[in-house]
């Protein structure tokens, strides 16, 4: 027998707190929520939570000295390739070179302790270079930083509210054609440092960029061009010719495939140095390359910038759309890159967006721009081996390494060299088989991959994912106007009934079509009852409400009979509140629908002979 447990107002309330004894509902004013929020709190901080949000605590203790050695491994040949691409991805950003390196380590780091797919690599890409190059123009590094602060807040808010579901409406065609566009706008602004063009261009646009190629094409430089194309087919000849033959052979190709950027890049340096010995430039150079490791300090929320202050309102509306398409672009990158090396397990969203936003709030305070999942670095890291996501702490060392001890040598790196190095790896980003798959499987999705493809193209990144997801949702919502509606036709006792049944949830863009259809074929096949089966129906609005209450007054009016038969009792209840005494005598509930007819002609002959 349960025991009642009564609270006295004292132990709920301070003396000078306790409320009048008079009033009857003070318990309903004041209630005590202590168990509702004890009940919350004991459901977030479960064990089950806190290994998923805490991943390291998973592989953590089953760490040991054989996986410490595939990690390093992996995570230095990852490094090997990810400090001549971050370089190279800074000076995409109109960065210096030494910003792409300070924005490698500090993600590395990070995702190792939250990260949840063991073959991801964090740093920054090209595509995130290139929607920070603007932003860079107008601010400076400054602008990078506090696009990489607001990325990572946005990113890490959307996770802890556990927005990982808005993913899903994003389709493969949008993604396919933004990825698609930003390898040809990186291809294309790499054009004028591969033939040696010094002139800035007007932006680092698609339209822009082959403008300033065409205008200033009698600047190209000889020796680069050689070096920059040369270098370019040796590099997507070792792409091409990995994994082939047999043998000692093939793991030749393997690992000369892995670390073909670094030996381009170190190759490219090592010939500009030779030549400088006897003082001759035949490349532009890198550069000085600023040495040491980042300072520590929070993000910029103002600064000066060619003799101009912006305060942080002036920045943020500067940064404008990319506050939003730079976190949406970096998660959409880091799923994606999540489920293709994933091998089949599941990749929680959730949790790749706090990693993600952790990783780029952090990144902020050492001077880092945006970064997000590498897909070549990713690929590098699984096929090196890589155990855990500690991996990625190799990475970081190496590339800190790099910054205190190597950047004296970075100087001599020929800007053709890195060119090639990022033309290389967009070429084989560019989706082909893709869209061949979509021609094959579902010609439609085309259009929307041609929309985005061109819109980034023409209008930017930032406004062409838009636009693209635009575009696809409003195929959707097509989709969800125009349900299917299966339909057969029965004659019982000479009386033709017209059986309509939809096959899915009916909502307000879909009222009216619904409503067009049963008149229509009702008219179409001269029914004297429509039998409506609500069977799948399981939700209805307002709107569908009233339309199906106009349908029954017109079809009335035309002679015919309606009949609800197989109705969710929650949706009865919801054409009930709106009309009872026209809905009530519509619903039938028998086991078959011919028994539905017979009933309702039997009725209407026994009214006919009273």
């Amino acid at each position: 027998m349960a025991k009642e447990v009564i609270i006295t107002d004292r132990e709920l309330y301070p003396s000078h707190q306790i409320p009048d004894e008079h009033n009857l509902d003070y318990r309903e004013q004041f209630p005590d929520i202590r168990p509702l929020l004890k009940r919350q709190f004991r459901g977030i901080w479960t064990r089950e939570n806190a290994l998923r949000r805490f991943p390291f605590l998973v592989w953590g203790p089953q760490y040991n000295l054989k996986k410490l050695l595939s990690d390093a491994i992996a995570g230095i040949t990852v490094g090997l390739t990810s400090i001549p691409q971050s370089i190279a991805y800074a000076v995409v950003a109109n960065l210096e070179p030494q910003y792409g390196l300070y924005s490698n380590f500090m993600g590395s780091f990070v995702y190792a302790f939250f990260g949840s797919v063991k073959e991801i690599a964090i740093a920054p890409t090209a595509i995130m270079a290139l929607m920070v190059q603007q932003v860079v123009l107008d601010l400076g590094p400054a602008g990078a930083i506090l696009a990489s602060f607001l990325s990572g807040c946005i990113s890490l808010l959307l996770g802890m509210l556990n927005f990982g579901f808005l993913v899903q409406f994003i389709s493969m065609p949008v993604i396919t054609g933004f990825i698609t566009a930003a390898a040809i706008t990186i291809i294309s602004s790499q054009m004028k440092s591969l033939m040696g063009i010094s002139s800035p261009g007007k932006s680092s646009g698609f339209i822009d960029s082959w403008e300033n190629v065409v205008e200033n094409a009698s600047q190209t430089r000889l020796w680069d061009a050689v070096l920059g194309f040369s270098s370019l087919a040796i590099l997507v000849c070792i792409t091409l010719i990995k994994g082939r033959g047999s043998g000692h052979w093939r793991t030749a190709t393997k690992y000369l495939c892995l670390l073909r950027n670094a030996l381009i890049v170190i190759s490219g340096g090592v010939i500009a140095y030779i030549f400088s010995t006897n003082n001759q430039y035949p490349f532009r150079l890198t550069g000085d390359v600023a040495s040491g490791f980042p300072a520590v300090e929070p993000p910029p929320f103002s600064t000066t910038f060619n003799g101009e202050f912006y305060d942080f309102s002036q920045m943020l509306r500067i940064l404008g759309s990319s506050v939003i398409t730079i976190p949406l672009i970096s998660i959409l990158e880091v799923v994606s890159i999540g489920k293709a090396f994933s091998k089949g397990n599941p990749v929680d969203a959730t949790q790749e967006m706090i990693a993600l936003g952790l990783c780029n709030i952090a990144g902020s305070f050492t001077a880092s721009i945006p970064t997000t999942a590498s897909f070549a670095r990713t690929a590098i890291n699984s096929s090196s081996g890589v155990r855990t996501p500690f991996g990625g702490v190799f990475t970081g060392l190496l590339v800190l390494s790099a910054l205190g001890l190597l950047t004296e040598y970075f100087y001599f790196i020929p800007k053709a060299t890195l060119a090639a190095v990022i033309i290389a790896a967009m070429v084989f980003m560019i989706e082909y088989r893709a869209v061949a798959e979509m021609w094959r499987i579902k010609r439609i999705d085309i259009i929307p991959f041609l929309v985005t493809v061109i819109a980034c193209l023409f209008l930017g990144l930032e406004y062409g994912i838009l636009i693209g997801i635009a575009v696809n949702l409003c195929f959707l919502l097509y989709l969800i106007s125009r349900p299917r509606i299966e339909h057969r036709l029965i004659v019982i006792h000479h009386a033709i009934a017209l059986v309509l049944r939809p096959t899915n949830d009916l909502a307000f863009s879909s009222a009216e079509y619904f409503r067009e259809k049963i008149l229509s074929m009702a008219s179409k096949h001269e029914a004297e009852v429509v039998v409506i089966d609500g069977e799948m129906i399981k939700y209805i609005d307002s709107t569908v409400v009233k339309n199906i209450s106009s349908t029954v007054d017109e079809l009335k009016l035309q002679g015919r009979q309606v009949l609800l038969w197989r109705w969710n009792r929650e949706v009865q209840c919801s054409l009930y509140r709106y009309k009872k005494d026209q809905f009530l005598p519509l619903f039938r509930s028998d086991e078959h629908v011919e028994q539905v007819v017979e009933r309702w002609k039997a009725s209407n002959l026994n009214e006919g002979c009273v």
